[in-house]
């Protein structure tokens, strides 16, 4: 074995194996992050650029792209896969599946990387997944089972379809998410909350006619809004405060008291 500080012949540094196994550490650490905010797409030089090292020591430890993103995000399934085994003999097997398939999603949807996994997963004809994927998906389809046996999730629901609204919700959440970070400070309730996706797949799910309620906005502090659209008005100084942004919101609210049923309570 060299030993560090080593040098060639020539004049060049040797690597020694605890070089080696540092730079590995370094494109690992450089490359979750990476691919956790970009996915896929993010080009290897710009992982080796977070590394600090060069684009042949990346390939010398990783041949491919897709083999380090696949090592990037192995441990992450894992996480998920050691936690859904774990689940499989809980009490509350309806509460249990519906919990873990919340917090799925929870933890995923700000990943980029997990999420591309996940719904390249969900994809119909995906090849069979291997690995940590394929335990977690083992897993989940055994809390799905208990599920449906216990009466709380619907009889006709398969283990595909629920990689298929895991997928799609992913999708749903992380697009909300990007029109929360780009509405305006005063867009209020029209920046729906986070969850609020993944609670409307739930309740898709179970078996009786019970609904979540959905999680809401935080009440606009800065303003009123139309009582018929949901749009901010603009407070007035002086005055009654204005219940409609404008003149067809009032006359959609007036017609629709002239046509509702008198209350005979």
């Amino acid at each position: 074995m060299v030993s560090a500080g080593t040098w060639r012949a020539d004049g060049g540094a040797v690597t020694t194996r605890a070089d080696a196994r540092r730079n590995r550490a370094l494109v690992l650490q450089a490359a979750r992050s990476a691919f956790e905010e970009r996915g896929l797409g993010v080009p290897l030089d710009e992982i080796a650029r977070r590394a600090g090292v060069g684009a042949g020591t990346v390939y010398r430890h990783f041949p491919s792209k897709d083999v380090l993103f696949r090592t990037a995000v192995r441990e992450r399934l894992q996480l998920f896969a050691d936690a859904a085994e774990e689940l499989v003999d809980a009490d509350d097997p309806g509460g249990v599946f519906f919990r873990f398939l919340a917090s799925v999603v929870r933890l995923a949807a700000p990943n980029k990387a997990l999420c591309e996994v996940l719904e390249a997963a969900g994809e119909a004809g995906a090849e069979s997944p291997a690995g940590p994927e394929a335990e977690f998906l083992l897993a989940l389809g055994v809390l799905l089972t208990r599920a449906q046996r216990a009466g709380a999730v619907r009889a006709d629901v398969d283990l595909a379809d629920v990689r298929t609204l895991l997928s799609g919700c992913l999708a749903m959440e992380r697009r909300r998410a990007v029109g929360r970070e780009s509405a305006a400070p005063d867009a209020g309730a029209g920046a729906a909350p986070a969850g609020r996706m993944t609670a409307l797949m739930l309740d898709g799910l179970r078996a009786a006619r019970i609904v979540t309620e959905l999680p809401v906005a935080a009440p606009d502090r800065n303003g009123t809004r139309c009582a018929v659209c949901g749009a901010v008005l603009v407070t007035a100084r002086t005055g009654r405060p204005a219940r409609y942004c404008g003149g067809a919101c009032r006359q959609k609210a007036h017609r629709a008291r002239r046509i509702a049923p008198p209350d005979r309570s």
